[in-house]
């Protein structure tokens, strides 16, 4: 999963559900670990307690960006962080080329969540299709030049993608219905949630009213990039809704 550095907040959000999402049910996502796109795949990934992989571009003991030291951790824990470059070795214009080619021949497929046309994730995108692999793009608004790089991929035939169920639909080979836990239309029993520390008290700041992201910051002491993360687990065990204007409540 990859996209742009400078994103919107609609590329994060959708790279972070859709990564979790895939996570959830097994898939291992690999990005760059880069700012925007890939730290939110990332994160998305980790949120559903799944792997997840980052390759660097860089020597494996140097971390950048800085601010992702924390979160390589993470990925070290759940996964692993790769780096075909020596010890030492500075990001420049030319490793992180050489970088996407390895996280496009290490997958089954790509997604390109927000990329303009001259973004590096359309040069992954483009090694994914000379290695064979198939190429999901993410649709965006039409006058959003962060969105242009994945219209244009949709133009030349990637595959137009609206959540995990488009991507899933191309590798049904892998999960073949023997392979699946029985669902609760089977067994006739609801499979406990577990939540993680965040998303309780996350979902302890909510109420059947109507709060906004501020106020939930406030009551559940947590930083808003936390929030954002628990807020997203929460949405996608159904326990919470969003309504427009980036307001939530628990689901009744």
């Amino acid at each position: 999963m990859v996209g742009s550095r400078l994103t919107t907040h609609y590329g994060l959000e959708i790279a972070r559900k859709l990564a979790y999402q895939l996570a959830y049910i097994g898939v291992t996502v690999v990005s760059g670990g880069a700012r925007g796109i890939d730290t939110a795949a990332h994160q998305g990934a980790l949120s559903a307690k799944g792997r997840t992989i980052a390759v660097l571009g860089t020597g494996i003991n140097l971390v950048f960006p800085p601010e992702n030291a924390d979160l390589f951790e993470r990925i070290a824990a759940n996964g692993a962080v790769l780096s075909q470059f020596p010890f030492n070795r500075n990001a420049d214009k030319q490793t992180f080329p050489i970088r996407n080619r390895i996280v496009a021949g290490m997958t089954l497929g790509t997604v390109v969540v927000e990329a303009n046309l001259t973004s590096g994730a359309l040069i992954t995108a483009n090694m994914a299709v000379e290695a064979g692999r198939q190429v999901f793009a993410v649709p965006g608004r039409i006058d959003s030049p962060r969105s242009k790089g994945c219209h244009e991929l949709i133009k030349k035939g990637a595959k137009l993608c609206e959540g995990a169920e488009d991507i899933l639909s191309e590798f049904e080979y892998l999960f073949p219905s023997t392979n699946r836990p029985p669902g609760a239309s089977e067994t006739g029993v609801l499979p406990a949630l577990n939540l993680s520390e965040n998303e309780q008290k996350v979902y302890d700041a909510l109420s059947n009213e109507e709060s906004n992201i501020d106020e939930i910051i406030r009551h559940s002491g947590l930083p808003s990039s936390a929030v954002s993360v628990a807020l997203l687990g929460l949405e996608m065990k159904r326990l919470i809704r969003q309504l427009p204007g980036k307001m939530f409540l628990r689901n009744a």
